[in-house]
């Protein structure tokens, strides 16, 4: 199993952006390549610190990996809404491993450049789906339309203008950096020329402005599995921004939330359903039938004698599991309602009703007024 991101950087799960931040720092000195060469161990741990921090220091990352852990990344996996109804889009912002670490050390260690690669991943997406309860039971496909940078069909993603093509930057020579020495140190910055890219444009795309994207709106279709339960992420790979000048494309998650619903509260895959009897049901017992999320009928049994608020359970009828065979419980607790607006011959009837009760016949009552009496009298 992966190690803990925490624990990879050495820091507690309240940390925050400053304490992250430092933390990496300091691990990542520890293990560049640079400072251990040829030492394969040293070069693992430093990519497994890159990978915590690249989680840890993005809030939508890390909630979702606060959430469920290493598996809200895994390769089509969940994680942890609005949608069809709601329109909650909004981007994770791009960048990788090498782009974090240049932004925090400058270069310092003089790494090489991007080797004359002068693609740039796209940004991750998000967008929050909000869908019914009866949806999140039976599952469901569901088309969003997602406004995103996709690749320009003018240069084909190369954001050069047709009939010329990126060239090799002749400050940094493809490099992407430009070296200075300064004291011990042999220090690379980002070439100024290129932007540390490694090749210049000369002659852009007119259409996208040699990004090689543009802005348009993509739809796609999201398939919901039966049993998902609120805040789950799906992960659509590929299908976040288009890269700059034909980079690979984000990532787009989609973050779920469940409505409320007017009958049934949800407590993972079990539901809970509160029904109201009267209270000679209650006292006499009575079969009652109860609506199930498929939106089916299943019939319950109510023996004589029920109290307020008791639990009867249904087994099978609450929520598919997600990814597993079998479903959850569907919890029914009775709710007894007491008779109002009783005519004066109902109110006659309660009487004598009354009159023919014992302590027999309201067992606790009886407990709790020996218990306060005897209170009272020591008091």
């Amino acid at each position: 199993m992966s190690k803990d991101f925490y624990e990879t950087l050495g820091v507690s799960k309240s940390a925050d952006a400053a304490e992250l931040k430092k933390a990496f720092r300091k691990q990542a000195m520890k293990y560049h390549p640079d400072k251990n060469p040829d030492d394969a161990s040293a070069e693992a741990k430093f990519k497994e610190v890159n990978t915590a921090y690249d989680v840890l220091s993005d809030p939508q990352k890390r909630a979702a990996y606060d959430q469920m852990g290493h598996a809200a990344f895994e390769q089509g996996g969940m994680g942890g809404g609005r949608g069809p109804g709601g329109s909650g889009f909004e981007g994770f912002g791009g960048g990788n491993f090498e782009d974090i670490f240049s932004d925090l050390f400058g270069d310092v260690f003089g790494g090489g450049g991007r080797g004359g690669d002068t693609s740039t991943r796209g940004s991750d997406l998000r967008y929050n789906l909000n869908i019914s309860l009866e949806d999140a039971y039976a599952g469901k496909t569901v088309n969003v339309s997602i406004p995103t940078q996709t690749a320009c069909d003018a240069c084909d993603g190369s954001g050069a203008a047709a009939g010329s093509k990126p060239e090799t930057c002749p400050t940094c020579g493809g490099v992407g950096q430009v070296r200075i020495s300064q004291g011990f140190f042999n220090m690379a910055r980002t070439c100024p020329t290129c932007h540390g890219q490694g090749q210049i444009i000369k002659e852009k795309c007119k259409k996208c402005g040699g990004q090689g994207r543009t802005r348009t709106t993509q739809n796609i279709s999201v398939n919901i599995p039966k049993g998902v339960d609120d805040g789950i992420r799906i992960r659509l790979s590929g299908k976040g921004e288009a890269g700059v000048q034909g980079g690979p494309a984000g990532d787009l998650y989609i973050f779920v939330s469940i409505k409320k619903h007017s009958l049934f509260e949800r407590n993972q895959q079990d539901l809970h359903l509160t029904v109201p009897i009267s209270m000679l049901d209650a006292t006499l017992g009575t079969d009652i039938e109860v609506p199930t999320p498929d939106g089916k009928r299943a019939r319950l049994k109510v023996p004589e004698g029920t109290q307020p608020e008791q639990v009867f359970r249904l087994r099978g009828k609450g929520m598919p599991r997600l990814n597993q065979n079998g479903f959850g419980d569907l919890l029914v607790t009775v709710q007894i309602e007491v008779p109002t607006k009783l005519t004066k011959d109902q109110k006659e009837l309660a009487e004598k009703l009354k009159d023919s009760l014992s302590s027999k016949n309201a067992p606790e009552s009886e407990s709790f007024f020996k218990k306060a009496k005897k209170f009272w009298s020591a008091a």
